[in-house]
């Protein structure tokens, strides 16, 4: 029989992986409390230095999937497909992404979570339309989906359990940037949502959780493998977060500009990824359909509408406007605006609101931050290039701080290089 602080030194000293068997005894040990959190911290702390081998990871997931429910999507009469982001600035792509993917005939489960310091949630962002809710039983959720073809809601208390424990013990203890323990948590939850295949946007940059490129591919990789292994079909796409996805950063003032990308009058940027992830989803789905052309018929904003009545929300009434605005961060020199740091942005809208800093927090719905300006675009001397907005002036301050100690623009005499923003694709591996 193993114990807990056997395989606590087996792990720390490196001397064996760690058997499917022995990671079985430790999670159900573990809801037990047979095993301590200090030890299962413990654990961690050596999964952290020492990595988990291929085979430690899909028993460690296995787990985490089998410590809960598996949302029984076997009922739809479309293919289901779902898309997960690492999460960045100005990300507002899923709530343009699930209605317009539906739209053209898939079945698509986004279960999202909430912001936590300068990465914006989901639920957040959702939450600013008045009357609509995240928390939707899954027999709601797999109604909804047969009905309209997408969901958003929150991930229910009974998908993967145990990763709900470990990422708090993670974030307390100094380990969460762990490429095994972030690729377990990911997809255990993904894979208990029922899903099909799923698409994964992974970030990179100043913006992004992986600031390295190599570390975001190794993600990226690791994760489709986990998913194939486990019968989901997987690809992931790893895309650049160096500067402010859109215009917008805060809850509300995504919200709006989600609405005008299925208008078909978003920003370049913002289309440009949002196309590239729906595209690799129809694609994984098995569907030929054209997601441009579902925009500009006008199916995308209508099953949007759709999927926020159904989940209790009017998606006609106004949004919730802040009662101050600031524009900051004047331009020192006329010239091509270069580069507008995404870090220093989110941080911003953090401190104005529309983040938070514990999972307890609220959130302001009307904060955030308008960029102006974005690289690429001409500024003139004295312009300013962010707008603040505020229901509390005194937030004003600290969000300003957050930029002045920043090396936040950069102005060039030329243009900057046109970049694609998708970086690496990570094609799907079949289960």
């Amino acid at each position: 029989m193993p114990d807990a602080v056997s395989l606590i030194q087996l792990k720390r000293d490196n001397v064996r992986p760690l058997t499917a068997a022995e990671i079985g005894w430790l999670f159900a040990a573990y809801a037990t409390g047979e095993v301590a959190d200090e030890q299962m911290a413990a654990l961690l702390m050596a999964i952290y230095f020492n990595g988990l081998t291929v085979a430690e990871l899909r028993a460690w997931t296995g787990e985490m999937i089998a410590s809960g429910d598996r949302l029984d999507l076997t009922g739809l009469t479309r293919p289901s497909v779902d898309k997960h982001s690492t999460g960045g600035v100005g990300d507002k792509v899923s709530l343009i992404l699930a209605p317009l993917v539906a739209s053209c005939g898939a079945a698509v489960p986004q279960l999202s979570g909430r912001g936590l310091g300068h990465t914006g949630g989901t639920l957040d962002k959702l939450e600013s339309i008045p009357g609509w809710r995240a928390g939707l039983s899954n027999e709601e959720l797999v109604a909804v989906l047969g009905r309209v073809g997408a969901v958003i809601a929150a991930a229910g208390a009974g998908l993967a359990p145990a990763d709900r424990r470990l990422y708090a013990l993670r974030d307390v203890t100094g380990t969460v940037e762990s490429i095994p323990l972030i690729a377990s948590s990911i997809m255990s939850k993904k894979i208990a949502e029922g899903t099909q295949a799923l698409v994964l946007d992974v970030k990179t940059g100043s913006g992004a959780f992986m600031k390295q490129r190599e570390r975001a591919v190794e993600l990226a990789r690791t994760m489709v493998v986990l998913g194939a292994e486990h019968g989901v079909r997987t690809r992931a796409l790893v895309t650049r977060m160096d500067t402010p996805l859109g215009r917008a950063v805060g809850n509300a003032v995504e919200v709006e500009e989600a609405v005008q990308a299925l208008r078909g009058e978003g920003p370049a940027d913002l289309m440009e990824v949002t196309c590239a992830l729906a595209r690799a989803m129809l694609e994984l789905a098995g569907l030929d359909a054209d997601p441009r052309q579902a925009i500009s018929s006008g199916r995308a904003l209508d099953t949007y509408a759709a999927m926020i009545r159904a989940q209790g929300g009017d998606p006609d009434a106004p949004l919730p406007q802040a009662k101050h605005r600031r524009e900051v961060l004047t331009a020192p020199s006329s010239g091509w605006l270069t580069r507008l740091d995404a870090l220093a942005v989110g941080v911003a809208a953090w401190r104005l609101g529309a983040g938070r800093a514990r999972k307890e927090d609220a959130v302001s719905h009307t904060a955030g931050v308008i960029c102006l300006v974005k690289p690429g675009e001409y500024v003139r001397a004295g312009q300013a290039v962010l707008e603040l907005r505020a229901d509390d002036p005194a937030r004003f301050g600290p969000a300003t701080e957050a930029l002045d100690a920043a090396d936040v623009l950069a102005i060039g005499g030329e243009p900057p290089p046109e970049v694609p923003l998708v970086l690496d694709d990570v094609g799907a591996l079949s289960p």
